[in-house]
């Protein structure tokens, strides 16, 4: 009985939907502050995230006459669903739910769930604007899934020496012994290549191709409303800690002061910096990228950094 009650609350509370809910919410309400600030604006308040949520899913849900009214539905829950697993699978430091030996691959594919639920949902709608939008979020996916598996494969050489280790409690736990992985310099270039992932799998500018509001009506969701379209927005919102906690376990991961609790504001805050840095600075600073310009810049500037550091710590470097 004990068992299961630790069950729920690792996937409803902690580290869960609750948990990855509120964070994810308040990373997109610091984000749109400080945007605001950088342009000499006022911005909403950080809590706006929670109150367009709330009002979101108490909006009336449309479908459209020709759409398939099931995978239309189903869409954001099963992004949704995706996301809270994956959360189970990335230690808090010296804390996590649930552990296995190859979690890197589980969360690897973990990863494309929400983007192929946004291409899936799109599709369905069988609007113009959402058939531009998914096409370009198939280019994305294909952009920077190569760069990701390379710079992951490189933290699991230098975890695992002569083999390869999958397993993210390993790899949480080397860095406790070991010091942060970022501090070994064979892995600076797969940390930068990580770094310049986030915003695109998010899908924040200038890599929001796919929605591009002012070109395409926001793509995929251009026919989304209501609940679902609020789920999907949540989403979002999830990524953006689900991807800025993974860089943190993976390369900044030799933290555990012991208690839960602290590690959990800990790792927050460091959430809070990296969304500032890889997404707020490049929203305000640069233009959305055309698709051709953002495939060119993963599979030559992002792919080269992360293949730099696979091969230094392929020679033991």
């Amino acid at each position: 009985m004990y068992d299961i009650l630790m069950i729920l609350f690792h996937v409803l509370v902690f580290p869960g939907l609750l948990f990855v809910c509120v964070i994810g919410l308040l990373l997109a309400g610091i984000d749109r502050k400080v945007l605001a600030r950088m342009q000499k604006r006022v911005g909403p308040p950080i809590v706006q995230p929670w109150y367009d949520f709330l009002k979101l899913m108490g909006k009336e849900t449309i479908v459209p006459s020709n759409a398939n009214r099931a995978v239309f539905l189903g869409a954001p829950v099963v992004g949704l669903s995706s996301l809270i697993v994956m959360m189970l699978f990335i230690p808090i430091f010296g804390y996590s739910a649930f552990s296995g030996s190859a979690d890197l691959i589980v969360i690897l594919y973990l990863l494309t769930i929400p983007a192929v639920c946004l291409i899936v949902g799109g599709s369905s709608s069988g609007s113009p604007y959402a058939g531009i939008g998914i096409s370009r979020e198939m280019v994305t996916m294909m952009a920077y899934e190569f760069p990701l598996i390379i710079a992951l494969l490189s933290v699991a050489k230098v975890v695992g020496g002569e083999t390869l280790v999958f397993s993210m409690r390993s790899i949480a736990n080397w860095q406790l012994s070991n010091g942060c992985l970022i501090a070994h310099w064979a892995l600076i270039p797969a940390a930068l290549a990580f770094l310049l992932i986030i915003p695109a799998e998010v899908g924040t500018q200038p890599f929001d191709v796919a929605e591009a509001e002012t070109e395409i009506c926001e793509g995929p969701l251009v026919e989304y409303s209501g609940a679902p379209l609020g789920v999907f927005k949540l989403n979002t919102a999830i990524k953006m800690f689900i991807m800025t906690g993974l860089f943190t376990t993976l390369f900044l991961g030799g933290i555990d002061t012991g208690m839960v609790w602290l590690n959990a504001i800990i790792y927050v805050a460091i959430s809070i910096v990296l969304t500032v840095l890889t997404m707020t600075i490049p929203h305000a600073i640069c233009a959305r990228l055309k698709i051709e310009k953002l495939f060119k810049f993963y599979w030559t500037i992002v792919a080269g950094l992360a293949l730099l550091s696979l091969i230094l710590v392929w020679f033991g470097l």
